[in-house]
């Protein structure tokens, strides 16, 4: 299909040089994922690689029996399925999507073709691994140290980084599930957070009242992982100034 300008809307591609986005975006098919669709089982032989616009998606990592943690969430700043292109063809982790929505998907023959031209995609998709193995990294370390409110706030900002709003449908139960917690201690996190005046949550709703509030309730985890990505990775195309031409003239 023709180039979509649509696709700027994914952090990465609208990081690439005009002619480079032309030619590779032209390479892209759009799709739309539901809620709790299964892109990857762990093991399973990787087909294509994704990225999300508005679409939300979990890692999980998942054990002999059964019970599942999330490893990392990919939304509009990244890719899944950086095994094809890291020299492996199959990933130990179970990709879900979290938040319903859209995102561009390409062959795994062409991602690896791409990668191997060595232009300023290939060196793009390196960072972008880097800032996304520090997020992995970093939600092991918060899993061991931190609180489970520390892990909710930092769990949420994450997600709040990736969309549009401050509200997002979510039930407790299924935080719980991300986080590999009880149930009663995300309650009990999102009761004192809402006390606080941070967030409200009602019905599987949760919306956040004071960003600045959450952020510094997170621990340092969060400021980690953010850091990384924004030393990585050029800025959303709002805050670069570009007025819908993403990043194109900028070197990745």
């Amino acid at each position: 299909m023709p180039s979509d300008p649509r696709a700027l809307q994914n952090q990465l591609l609208a990081a690439l040089p005009a002619a480079e986005f032309e030619h590779f975006s032209s390479l892209l098919e759009p799709v739309e994922m539901a809620a709790g669709e299964v892109l990857y089982e762990s093991g399973g032989q990787l087909q294509h690689v994704y990225f999300p616009t508005t679409a939300i998606v979990s890692l999980l990592y998942v054990l002999e029996n059964g019970s599942t943690a999330e490893i990392a969430m990919v939304g509009n700043e990244g890719i899944l399925g950086i095994s094809l292109f890291m020299g492996g063809e199959t990933t130990p982790s179970r990709a879900v999507v979290q938040r319903a929505g859209q995102a561009w998907r390409l062959r795994a023959d062409l991602i690896k073709l791409e990668f191997n031209r060595a232009g300023p995609l290939l060196r793009l998709l390196l960072r972008y691994t880097q800032a996304l193995i520090t997020q992995m990294m970093q939600t092991a370390v918060c899993n061991r140290h931190h609180g489970v409110e520390q892990q909710v706030c930092r769990w949420l900002l994450l997600r709040l980084d990736r969309m549009s709003g401050q509200s997002l449908s979510m039930t407790q139960e299924l935080i719980a599930n991300l986080l590999g917690v009880r149930r009663e201690g995300v309650t009990e996190a999102a009761g004192r957070l809402q006390r606080l005046g941070l967030i409200r949550y009602s019905r599987g709703r949760i919306e956040v009242l004071d960003r600045a509030g959450l952020e510094h309730a997170a621990c340092e985890c969060y400021r980690v992982v953010k850091h990384e990505f924004d030393r990585l990775l050029p800025p959303p195309p709002a805050e670069a100034g570009a007025g819908g031409t993403g990043y194109h003239g900028r070197s990745p």
